[in-house]
């Protein structure tokens, strides 16, 4: 697993050696970005990285300039990594670790973000909640969009608050992006 552009480019990254953590592939990681590529300004963006792992997608936007990444991860195991990643690309003040649970640190934020990614463990009930809490909840900005990882057959139910903009299968696995719902013209 490796930073795959930007200024930390090639920097390898370590993860949790079970499969208790499942981190982005490059090429799901790359699809993601260039998705996001002329959608963000990343140089102004602030990142919210849910279910980190070993915050592989977080550092990804820091290395293509995000302004700043909040990783939030509750697998004591997973904090280690996470935080040797985040010491080995010397991401400094622009990274900071939350260890948690994410419903507690969604229900407690008050900030706004330009991008939040979500890659929660595939058996997760509330998988289908994640979108109704987050855009309920006003963290994600007017522009911004939440980027869920989730299972290739799942199908997130319709919402007043959100929509679908892009959907990119890879195998088993899926991305959605949500942003807010617009009012038709």
């Amino acid at each position: 697993m490796r930073v795959i552009a930007g200024i930390y480019k090639g920097r390898k990254l370590v993860t949790v050696p079970d499969n208790s953590v499942r981190p982005a592939t490059d090429r799901v990681k790359g699809a993601i970005f260039n998705v996001l590529q002329s959608r963000i300004n990343w140089t102004q963006a602030r990142v919210l990285d849910l279910y980190a792992g070993s915050g592989s997608v977080g550092i990804e936007a820091l290395s293509r300039g995000a302004r700043n990444c909040i990783f939030v991860e509750k697998s004591r195991t997973a904090l280690t990594f996470l935080k040797k990643n985040i010491e080995t690309i010397g991401a400094g003040s622009d990274a900071n670790v939350v260890y948690g649970d994410v419903d507690a640190f969604i229900a407690s934020t008050r900030t706004q973000y330009t991008v939040v990614f979500a890659d929660p463990p595939y058996a997760l009930e509330a998988l289908k909640d994640i979108p109704d809490t987050i855009f309920a909840k006003g963290i994600v900005a007017d522009d911004g969009y939440l980027v869920i990882e989730h299972p290739a057959r799942y199908e997130f139910a319709k919402n007043g608050l959100w929509e679908v903009v892009v959907e990119k299968t890879y195998g088993n696995t899926a991305v959605s992006f949500f942003q807010h719902r617009r009012s038709a013209p």
